[in-house]
């Protein structure tokens, strides 16, 4: 299989365009599967030896120490595989397709309250641009909702103070226009004031030698900044995107408004702060109608 995983990874890189972080998934997932057939089957086997009851297989093995969120995405990675292989002829069929996909546990995403958010945004105080840099990040998370390796992804240009907006390169080079915030403009305003207004194909967020900063740097950012505040929990970058999305809900903003600004390809997957609507919704009833309390 080792051919044909490295053939289907390239075309991935090349025509789906996926990001580096989607490839390094899908090469671990089929990496994994492909010692498993190999432990089954031997060294020599192909993909056309594979059959249904050997994934399935590996679904129970998995089952023992990943969640079925992990064994659904393993799972998902093993299909787009199988039907690439399909297109191009190489197998008539999917064995894939036959296996059914792990129901996945319905979590509600955390989200911080308007106090806990407010603290964290605010919470860089220190003189110097690198305090200022911290405060346009956490603003632009929350104000936009961009994933973290979209925020890492961005330079100078792709921003627009004036007309109050964020051009955003998603997930399969999919282009999206954001709004951003007054705090975060400020914020960002006064971020780029200190670094002299740089040129507009610049990366937008730097680290100290003037290189564009990774997804960890960002996590290290918001650990750095959490500990500042009252609310001493465990969040990550991706909290304050849920935060963005419940923030909006609550506010009555429409649910497929909500999927075009996150970027989701599916409703499916905005539906889950649904959830946390609904909540809210209750404990307002709760505490609002005459009939609610007995």
């Amino acid at each position: 299989m080792e051919f044909e995983v490295t053939t289907f990874i390239r075309y991935l890189e090349n025509e789906r365009a996926v990001s580096p972080h989607t490839r390094a998934a899908y090469e671990s997932d089929l990496a994994q599967f492909r010692d498993f057939v190999r432990g089954e089957l031997g060294a020599g086997a192909g993909a056309a030896a594979i059959s249904h009851l050997l994934v399935r297989r590996w679904l129970a093995q998995l089952h023992q120490s990943h969640a079925r969120s992990s064994i659904g995405r393993k799972l998902a990675a093993v299909r787009a595989f199988f039907t690439y292989l399909v297109r191009t002829g190489a197998l008539p069929r999917n064995p894939a397709e036959l296996v059914s996909t792990p129901k996945r546990e319905k979590k509600v995403p955390f989200h911080l309250n308007i106090d806990e958010v407010t603290a964290l945004v605010e919470s860089p105080r220190e003189p110097g641009v690198l305090s200022l840099r911290d405060r346009a990040i956490l603003e632009t998370l929350y104000s936009c909702g961009v994933r973290v390796s979209e925020l890492t992804g961005l330079n100078v240009g792709g921003i627009d103070l004036a007309d109050g907006t964020v051009r955003v390169l998603g997930k399969g080079g999919k282009e999206r226009v954001v709004p951003i915030g007054s705090h975060a403009r400020l914020a960002l305003s006064s971020y780029l004031a200190a670094r002299n207004h740089p040129p507009l194909e610049v990366p937008l967020f730097t680290n100290a030698r003037g290189g564009r900063l990774t997804a960890r740097s960002v996590r290290r950012v918001v650990d750095k900044h959490i500990l500042k505040v009252a609310a001493m929990r465990k969040i990550s970058p991706h909290t304050l995107r849920h935060t963005f999305a419940t923030h909006l809900l609550e506010g009555g903003a429409d649910l497929r408004a909500i999927q075009e600004l996150l970027g989701h390809a599916s409703l499916s997957t905005t539906q889950k702060y649904t959830h946390v609507g609904i909540d809210r919704l209750m404990e307002v009833y709760d505490k609002a109608h005459p009939k609610a309390r007995t």
